[in-house]
């Protein structure tokens, strides 16, 4: 199963070379993944029940998907992030680069890293028309999506994972983890603006300007929307903490509501059937969510073995130190979902030892949610921006992966001097 997961990775690694699809190569992993599960645990009648426990949580992540690209791709075909972008344009790449930095940060913990990546993604669409250009801006969308998502409980399914179990507070998590995500974001908006100098092409800001001024910058609805449909995401939290039920199950009542609204808007009207849910369902990009659905479905399996558990295990075996096997949880979670290895976190560490709010539950939460940017298939986050914009491992790798990990380190420790002088 390890040599599977191995060469299925690097296939994805090296997708351009190739020319293979990573949709392809995800889904063929994760069905010989859970066939070599099945054949190596032979006689046990929970098989089934296994699969399908996995899946529906998979299943969870991917209509939350869905729903958050099709709102998304309702207000961006109204042209209503145009209400935005007329107030961040700038032609300074570094004034952007700050600009959607810290945007993407907070936005992220009031909805989610995910959410605000792919709104984010598509908002840079519209101000970044070089596609080089964008792919720095999209890595640092990533870095400072999973550092805005890391210090909220409704930021990053990793921390929603530990405030829902108990491990910790709301105003707890807040108060620690909220100086630390923010000298990660700084500290890499910092080394990339050293790098990224310039300012954007005069000649294609005329021209996309002149484009959205023939086109008068919206579509009949534009305004209401780009409310409605921002409504429908912040909606997603707070129906969760109203109603308990998961997080996709928000995000589809918003897609309806957002169906009905385009529906009654543009019913009428036969020239305006681009404007409506059937036809944006056909422009979603369907490859990255089977992608996605293909990766997690692969880690399932990895955690169904038992592979992941082992490896938990091993570090705090072999490490002891609860800094030391945050810090190394935070680093795998750049090649493996963060999900199931905070999971197993939480199965080996119970909270007789380790109680609400230790260090070892929040630097998990920092670790585990950061840790990710280092790798773009290292967090959902990073997933949603290389299926949006055809983003190859190695070109993240080149731009990005260094100044993620040394913004990781800084927020790291900021948060173990912070606690220093409180202590």
């Amino acid at each position: 199963m390890v040599g599977i997961f191995l060469l299925g990775y690097v296939a994805i690694i090296f997708e351009h070379t190739l020319k293979i699809n990573k949709a392809g190569v995800a889904l063929l992993m994760a069905a010989l993944c859970w066939m070599f599960y099945f054949i190596s645990h032979q006689g046990d009648v929970s098989l089934t029940s296994t699969l399908g426990s996995h899946l529906s949580s998979v299943s969870e992540i991917v209509f939350f998907l869905l729903g958050a690209m099709t709102i998304v791709e309702l207000v961006d075909s109204h042209k209503g992030f145009a209400v935005i972008t007329r107030f961040i344009q700038t032609r300074s790449k570094r004034k952007m680069l700050w600009i959607v930095g810290f945007l993407t940060f907070f936005l992220s913990s009031l909805l989610d890293n995910l959410t605000t990546t792919i709104l984010m993604v598509s908002i840079l669409r519209k101000l970044i028309p070089e596609s080089k250009d964008r792919l720095v801006f999209g890595s640092m969308v990533v870095i400072a999506s999973n550092a805005g998502g890391a210090w909220t409980p409704i930021g990053d399914v990793t921390t929603t994972m530990l405030w829902i179990n108990g491990q910790v507070t709301t105003f707890s998590i807040i108060k620690s983890l909220f100086i630390p995500s923010l000298v990660c974001l700084c500290v890499a908006l910092g080394l990339q603006s050293f790098f990224f100098k310039g300012v954007l092409s005069p000649a294609v800001q005329g021209k996309d300007e002149m484009a959205l001024s023939s086109k008068k910058e919206k579509e009949p609805g534009a305004l209401l929307i780009f409310i409605v449909g921002m409504a429908a995401l912040i909606f997603v939290p707070i129906f969760k903490a109203l109603t308990h039920l998961p997080p996709f199950m928000g995000m589809l009542v918003g897609m309806g509501i957002m169906w009905l609204v385009t529906d009654l808007i543009h019913s009428k009207y036969h020239n305006r059937s681009h404007l409506r849910v059937p036809y944006i369902l056909s422009r979603i990009d369907t490859s990255s969510v089977l992608f996605f659905l293909g990766i997690l479905l692969t880690i399932n399996a990895l955690e169904a073995h038992g592979l992941l558990e082992k490896v938990a295990y091993l570090l705090d075996k072999h490490i002891g130190n609860v800094g030391v096997i945050a810090t190394t949880i935070g680093l795998a979670s750049a090649v493996i979902d963060n999900v199931p290895l905070v999971a197993a976190a939480m199965g080996m560490y119970d909270l007789a030892s380790y109680p609400t709010n230790d260090t070892l539950w929040e630097l998990i939460a920092y670790c585990a949610g950061t840790g990710g940017s280092i790798l773009i298939i290292g967090s959902a986050a990073g997933v949603a921006f290389m299926g949006m914009e055809n983003v190859s491992f190695i070109s993240y790798f080149k731009k990005a992966s260094l100044i993620a990990t040394i913004s990781y380190f800084a927020g790291i420790i900021t948060y173990l001097a912070t606690n220093a002088l409180l202590a």
